[in-house]
């Protein structure tokens, strides 16, 4: 309801419409106009009674000092809060949630890091303006006895994410979101690798991803959380999950397992592109982290056989021979520190050989998070260890063999 001295205004404002179905501007007397203030200055006024105010004050000198004061009285009673949301917030709702009321089919344990992850990017990609997602992202990994690199941009490493997904989404049942795609006369088959997954699925773009690309990823790796819930059959996993493998060109992961490392790659990337776009970003949970670290610790023995195969590795010491299976071999003790933490004995000679306190010849301490860097090609092996002593060769041989696990 207007104030009594309100009166309309009834000639329209210099460039408004009167078939624009807006109301005419207020006209306020000066006492009214400084009653107005208080309430002005705590924006509770109406819009009509707003402009008025705001209009006043520009052509009085002794209401715009007196705002002023108000606005700032205001600032002190109500101290400015950051709109950004605690990270922590979304697991906190959905604990209180779950244990109001469990759900009847549980998301597995081994499964959860990859839903808390894929949730994380997204809100990250929530918050990007669409210029962002044409940021330069420049993706790494290591090779060899070096670090190489591609180029692409923050759509395109949703592009990336979406198709490495899909060598879970098939194993589990799920449509490959390259689809029918066929790679060229001398290429590997598209599923080789997921590099030649990545690959193929840009090259078959007509045009550079976009933004597009945030729903049939996103929509992926619900179905894939969904669907791996059923097959878990608990939270702790089951034999259908156990016996399902995921293929990755030249080798082979249990489902639980691909389940960690796609969870890994998605926070990897997540960094990648939170610094292309300057966004804040932390590291997982240390729960986890730690199921990340362990993934990492259980491949390097792999990693270390295929390098000494090749000969990038050093060879047994002068009259050793490679263990047999099962038996204790030349170990080196892993000891990653902060969240997510623990020790690894990790087996020197052969990937089936046992890890002994008893055969330790090395120790390397690195932090938790720079561990995963490492082993995501992110840290030079020359820069990573924080700590170590032993065999200098074993220590070199394990870290190379770590920033080896990385890929495309």
């Amino acid at each position: 309801m207007p104030l009594p001295d309100a009166v309309p205004n009834p000639t329209p404002a210099p460039g408004s419409s009167a078939l624009s179905g807006s109301r005419p501007p207020l006209v306020l007397e000066h006492r009214v106009l400084k009653a107005l203030l208080g309430a002005w200055a705590l924006a509770v006024c109406s819009a009509e009674e707003a402009l008025a105010v705001e209009e006043h004050l520009g052509v009085c000198g002794g209401c715009a000092d007196e705002a002023r004061r108000l606005r700032e009285a205001v600032g002190l009673l109500h101290p400015p809060e950051s709109l950004d949301l605690d990270p922590a917030l979304r697991t906190q709702v959905l604990d209180v949630c779950l244990g109001r009321r469990p759900p009847r089919i549980p998301v597995p344990r081994w499964a959860a890091p990859y839903d808390a992850e894929t949730a994380r990017l997204d809100a990250l990609l929530q918050d990007i303006g669409a210029a962002d997602w044409h940021a330069p992202v420049r993706l790494r990994w290591f090779e060899g006895e070096a670090p190489v690199s591609r180029r692409t941009t923050v759509a395109g490493v949703i592009a990336h994410l979406l198709t490495v997904d899909g060598l879970v989404a098939v194993a589990l049942g799920l449509d490959d979101p390259l689809g029918p795609l066929e790679p060229g006369p001398d290429e590997p088959p598209v599923a080789a690798s997921p590099a030649a997954r990545t690959e193929a699925y840009w090259k078959a773009s007509h045009f550079p991803p976009t933004r597009a690309l945030r729903a049939p990823w996103r929509q992926q790796s619900h179905d894939i959380v969904r669907t791996a819930s059923f097959t878990g059959g608990g939270p702790d996993g089951s034999d259908a999950s156990a016996r399902l493998t995921v293929p990755y060109g030249g080798f082979e992961l249990p489902l639980q397992d691909a389940m960690l490392d796609r969870a890994f790659e998605c926070w990897i990337h997540a960094e990648d592109i939170a610094e292309a776009v300057d966004y804040p970003y932390e590291p997982p949970s240390g729960r986890h982290l730690h199921g990340m670290i362990d993934l990492a610790a259980r491949m390097l023995p792999v990693s270390l056989a295929e390098r000494r195969r090749t000969g990038l590795a050093s060879p047994p010491p002068s009259g050793r021979h490679l263990v047999p299976a099962g038996a204790p071999g030349r170990s080196l003790r892993l000891e990653i520190e902060g969240s997510g933490g623990g020790e690894w004995l990790i087996p020197l000679d052969s990937p089936a050989a046992l890890g002994s306190t008893d055969h330790e010849v090395a120790h390397v301490a690195l932090d938790g998070v720079e561990f995963c860097r490492l082993a995501a090609g992110h840290v030079p092996p020359e820069e990573a260890a924080a700590g170590q002593g032993g065999d200098r060769d074993a220590i070199r041989d394990v870290l190379f063999a770590a920033a080896s696990l990385s890929r495309m």
